[in-house]
């Protein structure tokens, strides 16, 4: 099992102007967005460093409670592993977007989401 890579969640207030700045000033490009129209999520990277930028304004929304998201092979090893250890936040999904993922909450309540490709 490897942990390949870990993304950090940026709240942002205003997700145009973070996008602007993301690409514009740091040089990421914009790989994917979510919403219609676009105005709340997406996926910048930049060589092997990948952000995702979501909108947030007050309080915990349910849709915002990751803190980090790491991409993983052998899915089903690390949950086992995890399973064993810990209790999980969310049960293994396939979601919307094509990735199977589970949650774990840390013992400060930050949530962190692993994530493989089917």
């Amino acid at each position: 099992m490897t942990i390949e890579t870990a993304t950090p969640v940026f709240r942002v207030s205003d997700y145009q102007r973070a996008k602007a700045f993301w690409t514009d000033a740091l040089g990421f490009a914009c790989v994917e967005e979510a919403g219609e129209p676009v105005t709340g999520f997406g996926i910048f990277r930049r060589d092997g460093a990948r952000v995702f930028l979501i909108a947030w304004n007050g309080p915990e929304a349910p849709y915002d409670k990751w803190r980090a998201y790491f991409h993983v092979t052998d899915f089903d090893d690390l949950l086992s592993e995890v399973r064993g250890k810990t209790a999980l936040s969310s049960e293994p999904t396939l979601t919307e977007y094509g990735m199977r993922e589970f949650e774990v909450t840390d013992p400060d309540g930050n949530v962190v989401c692993f994530g493989a490709d089917p």
